[in-house]
């Protein structure tokens, strides 16, 4: 402890020190009395009493040092508001606010403390702001928008404000983590390990946790690899937590999301290509992976009893050979079978292609009906151009399934939108052009660079700043992306270092280059930076959050040029 400041006669003290311990010797202050011109009384005749304010000040200093020991400190990036003008243009200004609410300037302290590491990890994302509903103006605030700390136990309130108006009171687990996801997905769902039901499943979070798992547990583990966004995960989640309390003491029952690109290691040395995959350990070492993915908790748990690796699956016959009434055609057959048919639709496609295999049944239904009649209006055929490849050059296949109308051996049209059994047979009776398509992103004017596999790599090397959107034409949420990607790419159209592109991975020679990319569903955002990813961007899919990510990386670039100056 730092020595007594010595006290001598000529020491002089502030009016105010006197006012703080209430004068007890009932006299004049000496330190601030005067007669006529200022005179300053003898400290001598008060020596008793120095000894007294001497323990007072010793008194108030040890004090006082915890309360400022104890004072947080907050981040300059958490708005301090107490105005109601000021919090009416904040709600105006951002579009994905969240408030704390204190009923005194300490009472929320251990928040701010939470919030304020929260803030640099969002910046440009969301905003953090304060208000003390203690204070003054404060007070007035928090009245004009109801709100009452006091009335929470802890004395502190958390409201959340999406595109200028209240959207929900948090009430997820106030840790960092949970608080960081909430603000980059405020509608998104809760993390998993945030369900009380899922209390038994052991939640990794980093590659090093994952390490001291394997090397310290002794008894089984069985690892779930997933993504958040993973619809089979979700379904699974349910089955798998049960599993994990059925089992608990026994086996160890995990769950890691292994989606961002810190993981893609990881990933590669598991063999992890979809998710979710499941992983069984014992002591240390991989053996297994788990794939009943339609398996109930009891069926993981008897599984876990008596671990088997999965069964080889028997090869999918192809459609050719199977007892279809469809016209399976190849290279050498197509133009022959087309001069002899008049009206024939003819259906490349890809074995492995989902919305192949979702319409085959639709088009064998439409040719038993269609194929055996003879007054038929049309016929249909079919083609795998995997394997039959110069007829899918010759037609410029780049999409599967896609389906061409044939009059007298020529092409007339494609036609998209034939799907079901009924549209293809109404369609043969009375063959007309489809309506026009819809014209495709890339041919709109925008700001959007559109990137091939020709030119994605040269394109990016030129760019400091650059997120990437890889997507399908046919993907709902990319659709719904469009716009916003658009109008954040409109923003910055002045500024050089920066780009918003986009590659439609549909398109023949893109195919690969999404695989290279890591693309595993639509759509995928990556941020490169001068040619190089960087990291995936998972935020949210508006223009609010395109255009902060983008802020963000460039009030980064200006905190570093301020650093060198």
């Amino acid at each position: 402890m730092p020595a007594m400041p010595t006290i001598s006669s000529k020491t002089t003290f502030p009016k105010q020190l006197c006012g703080l311990f209430k004068n007890p010797w009932k006299t004049d202050c000496a330190c601030v009395s005067r007669r006529g011109n200022g005179i300053m009384a003898s400290w001598n005749r008060y020596g008793s009493r120095m000894r007294e304010l001497k323990m007072y000040t010793f008194v108030f200093l040890v004090c006082l040092v915890p309360v400022l020991q104890a004072a947080v400190k907050v981040s300059p990036l958490i708005e301090k508001v107490s105005e109601h003008k000021d919090f009416k243009k904040l709600l105006r200004t951002r579009t994905n606010v969240l408030v704390l609410y204190t009923k005194s300037a300490t009472s929320g302290d251990s928040k701010l403390k939470l919030l304020s590491d929260v803030a640099q990890v969002i910046k440009g994302q969301g905003t953090i702001a304060w208000v003390n509903c203690g204070d003054l103006e404060g007070r007035k605030l928090c009245k004009k928008v109801k709100v009452d700390p006091s009335s929470k136990s802890d004395g502190a309130d958390l409201l959340h404000y999406k595109d200028g108006t209240f959207h929900t009171e948090y009430n997820r687990p106030a840790t960092y983590k949970s608080m960081v996801a909430f603000l980059k997905d405020p509608t998104g769902a809760p993390l998993w390990e945030e369900n009380p039901e899922a209390k038994d499943v052991v939640h990794v979070e980093t590659e090093k946790d994952f390490r001291k798992l394997l090397k310290r547990e002794e008894r089984p583990i069985l690892m779930m690899f997933f993504a958040p966004w993973c619809g089979v995960c979700k379904r699974m989640q349910p089955v798998f937590q049960q599993a994990a309390t059925e089992t608990k003491g026994t086996y160890v029952l995990a769950g890691m999301n292994v989606h961002p690109a810190e993981f893609d290691g990881l990933k590669q040395e598991y063999n992890v290509k979809g998710y979710p995959t499941f992983c069984y350990f014992e002591k240390g070492k991989f053996l297994h992976h788990y794939e009943n993915y339609g398996g109930t908790a009891k069926d993981i748990a008897d599984w876990m009893k008596n671990p088997q690796p999965p069964q080889p699956k028997a090869p999918e016959v192809q459609w050719s050979e199977t007892d279809s009434p469809v016209f399976h055609l190849t290279d050498d057959s197509l133009d022959g079978f087309l001069e002899e048919h008049p009206s024939a639709l003819v259906m490349f496609y890809a074995p492995w292609c989902g919305h192949c295999k979702k319409m085959k049944p639709e088009y064998d239904e439409a040719a038993e009906y269609l194929n055996k009649d003879k007054n038929s209006p049309g016929v249909l055929a079919a083609v795998d151009t995997t394997i039959h490849k110069a007829v899918g050059e010759r037609f410029k296949i780049s999409g599967f399934p896609t389906v061409k109308y044939f009059e007298k051996g020529e092409e007339k049209f494609t036609l998209p939108h034939l799907r079901s059994k009924d549209k293809i047979i109404e369609f043969l009776q009375n063959p007309q052009a489809p309506p026009p398509p819809e014209q495709s992103w890339e041919d709109k004017p925008s700001s959007v660079s559109h990137l091939g596999m020709e030119d994605f790599r040269e394109a990016l090397k030129k760019k400091k700043h650059a997120l990437v959107m890889f997507y399908a034409p046919w993907c709902p949420h990319c659709k719904n992306a469009v716009p916003h990607f658009t109008t954040a790419a409109d923003l910055f159209k002045e500024d050089r270092k920066i780009a918003y592109a986009a590659v439609d991975c549909t398109k023949g020679p893109n195919q690969e280059l999404c695989k290279q990319e890591g693309v595993e569903g639509y759509p995928t955002f990556n941020y490169y930076n001068y040619g190089k990813f960087a990291e995936k961007y998972n935020g949210e899919r508006g223009e609010a959050g395109f255009i902060g990510f983008m802020r963000s990386l460039r009030g980064r670039d200006q905190g570093k040029r301020k650093e060198e100056l």
